[in-house]
């Protein structure tokens, strides 16, 4: 962040002009992190607001995050049987085991990487 200063009276006033932000779209992971940033740890997330570093930060957090939950929902998909063949047989199966896997590998992600320090 640049600082400048503007003289007003006998008082100088910083101009604060903030770093560009990076480029990237917040989704899902990133925005629940944000939010618990907000909620439950205010002094992180002032300061990274006030450094300019909290988008850069809930990127790096998201992709983490989005990373680890495909391998997690590959993996258990793997191990529990869940495959192809299965959504051809029987897709209301599929999508049952499918979103219980989904749902498991969201909670491991929540704990692991947007609830954690």
């Amino acid at each position: 962040m640049n600082i400048t200063y503007e003289k007003c009276g006998d008082y100088l006033i910083p101009n604060l002009i903030p770093d560009p932000e990076p480029d990237g779209e917040l989704r899902k992971f990133g925005l629940m992190r944000k939010s618990y940033l907000e909620n439950h740890r205010r002094g992180i997330y002032s300061g990274l607001l006030l450094s300019g570093e909290l988008k850069k930060h809930l990127l790096m957090i998201q992709e983490q995050s989005e990373e680890r939950f495909d391998l997690l929902v590959e993996q258990m998909a793997k191990q529990e049987g869940v495959t192809e063949q299965l959504k051809v047989q029987n897709k209301m199966l599929w999508v049952k085991r499918m979103n219980n896997i989904r749902e498991r590998a969201e909670e491991i992600v929540r704990e692991e990487i947007i609830y954690c320090l």
